[in-house]
Order: structure tokens, then C-alpha cells, then sequence
């Protein structure tokens, strides 16, 4: 017996050669709608919603501050709280040495005098 060849297209349907031989379909924007929520989610808590959280956080700090307190400047500056004026403060740093300093260079309230302050000489 000799074997017969056979074309195996020639029994597929003519509709289903047709979307074989066409090029693949370009996404739509409902295909791509999700991914971008996602990655907006994505960058709203892990960039913006922790930055916020920040500023507020700093924000209650300098408003909680008054004459007298112990605070730490962005540049390592020590100092205590002289005046607090409408966007920056009057921070003496020794005795008859006062610097004005930007509220938004405060960086920390010292809470306890004891565990930051230098050794005393003996």
C-alpha cells in the first residue's frame, strides 16, 4: 500500500483559516485599564500616602512647639525655643546667641534634657 498524503488544511474551515492568518489584536483600553489602577494604587501607597503621613506628622510637631523647648534643626543645629513667630522661630543656641530658623527646618523635638545633653565637667 502506498501511503496517501493528505493536506491537513483542506479540512479546516475557511472562518477558522482567516483568524489563523491574522495578526494578533492591538490591547484595548479596557485590557490596559486595570494595570494602570494597579500601578497608581501602587505609587499612592508606597510614595505619596507615607510623604503625607510625614508632613502631617511634622506639621503637629512645630505647632505643638512653644518658648522654651528643646529642638534639633535639619542641620544639627541644638537649640532651645526663644520666640515662635508666624513661619519661623528665634532659637538660641548659647547663652546671647539667638538665630532665626524656618519652621521647616525643624527636625525633631528633644524629649528627654537628660539622655541628649553633653556630660557635665566634674
Amino acid at each position: 500500500m502506498i501511503p496517501v498524503e493528505l493536506n491537513a488544511l483542506a479540512y479546516v474551515p475557511e472562518p477558522l483559516l482567516l483568524t489563523l492568518n491574522a495578526p494578533p489584536a492591538q490591547p484595548g483600553f479596557a485590557d490596559t485599564l486595570p494595570l494602570l489602577l494597579a500601578i497608581g494604587a501602587i505609587f499612592y501607597f508606597l510614595l505619596i500616602r507615607p510623604q503625607q503621613k510625614q508632613a502631617k506628622a511634622h506639621e503637629t510637631l512645630v505647632s505643638g512647639l512653644k518658648r522654651g523647648d528643646k529642638i534639633v534643626t535639619g542641620s544639627g543645629l541644638h537649640g532651645r525655643v526663644g520666640e515662635v513667630r508666624e513661619h519661623t522661630f528665634l532659637l538660641e543656641i548659647a547663652k546671647d546667641t539667638k538665630v532665626v530658623v524656618d519652621r521647616e527646618a525643624i527636625r525633631r523635638k528633644v524629649v528627654s534634657a537628660d539622655a541628649n545633653s553633653e556630660p557635665k565637667d566634674k
